[in-house]
């Protein structure tokens, strides 16, 4: 918002394109920069560190217990102010991705403070995350739908869409809800939610300047969506964030990011997903999300119908792979190549209609 106001006097910061990547390089170096400093003040008021559950990997009780958690903090402070400063000014689909951003932020944050601080290893009960998480939403559906349409494109179908109508509310609250508790899920191994964030990331900042272009927009037959582009900024600030996170969260991790920063990420690339009309999209593209989080479902659904069987030796799958003997980092490593091969499945998809 600020370098924006320059435009008048140096002309490249007209263009989304060069200030997304400002925005870019801009929240990396932040998080470098103050990681040390933050890692430090944490391991100070944390004496335990992020709880570790006793039916995990005997290696993540050896390895990961007293690793300090709510590193997420840095992430937000990053995309913020990265963001704010490269912005388009008051435009309404960046201000809103960063205060569904902020708001899930919080639940995340208060999530964590029960478990660190009040010795409650379950943090906030699944109901009331729930809940919190479906107000938020609710209450951005009714800021924004009037620039929003209730739309549902499937990929492939060319010209083939369905209106929601007044459904479209709860189909928003399953999409946004979903991804925030998929990338949480999906925050178990040191970076391993990092790589997907990042790819998803870059794919749903893509989508969105195509949205945004109405000369694209119209040659992929996709919707328009004015002004969307400048959410390009935001995703960007995103990107760097992870990476700058991943120099101190790469195994064996200094910090892990925790509630603070995986249901705040998540719900923003949710958002991102539904104001670009590409919700189903971003289901394959973030499909290593999806994977995870129906892993628990089929784990639980299995448990109850056979009294106590398992399908996975333990869920989400990536500690499956670890019961399994898997080294972490092949299960990082492999599940980052999965999601870079969907990243670039759901792009050809837009192309094919």
């Amino acid at each position: 918002m600020i370098f924006f106001h320059l435009n008048e006097y140096i002309n490249i910061l007209k263009y989304v394109t060069f200030r997304s990547i400002c925005a870019f390089l801009c929240a990396f170096i932040i998080v470098l920069l103050s990681g040390n400093k933050l890692i430090s003040s944490l391991k100070k008021r944390q004496k335990n560190g992020q709880p570790i559950r006793d039916d995990g990997p005997q290696s993540h009780i050896e390895t990961k217990k007293g690793t300090p958690t709510m590193g997420g903090v840095i992430i937000l402070l990053s995309i913020f102010v990265s963001t704010l400063l490269f912005m388009e000014t008051n435009n309404r689909y960046v201000i809103s991705c960063l205060a569904i951003t902020l708001c899930f932020g919080c639940i995340g944050a208060i999530d964590d403070f029960y478990k660190i601080y009040r010795n409650n290893s379950k943090g906030l009960s699944s109901k009331k995350k729930f809940l919190l998480q479906s107000i938020v939403v609710i209450a951005a559906y009714c800021i924004c739908r009037n620039y929003t349409s209730t739309t549902v494109y499937l990929p492939i179908l060319k010209n083939f869409q369905i209106d929601m109508g007044c459904l479209f509310v709860i189909w928003t609250v399953l999409v946004i809800v979903g991804s925030s508790n998929a990338v949480n899920l999906t925050d178990g191994l040191d970076g391993l939610a990092m790589g997907p964030v990042i790819m998803s990331s870059i794919c749903l900042a893509i989508i969105s300047y195509l949205v945004g272009n109405t000369i694209f927009a119209n040659y992929l037959h996709i919707e328009y969506v004015p002004g969307l582009s400048e959410v390009c900024v935001f995703l960007s600030s995103l990107v760097g964030a992870s990476l700058g996170f991943m120099w101190f969260n790469a195994p064996p991790a200094k910090v892990f990011m925790g509630d603070t920063g995986s249901i705040a990420i998540g719900g923003a690339l949710g958002f991102v997903a539904v104001i670009s009309k590409h919700e189903i999209i971003f289901a394959i593209i973030g499909g290593v999300f999806v994977i995870e989080t129906a892993s628990v479902i089929i784990q639980v659904i299995y448990y109850k119908l056979t009294n106590g069987k398992r399908i996975f030796l333990m869920a989400p799958i990536h500690h499956h792979y670890e019961k399994k003997g898997w080294a972490e980092s092949t299960i990082v490593f492999r599940f980052w190549i999965v999601s870079i091969v969907l990243g670039i499945l759901g792009l050809a998809l837009l192309k094919v209609r």
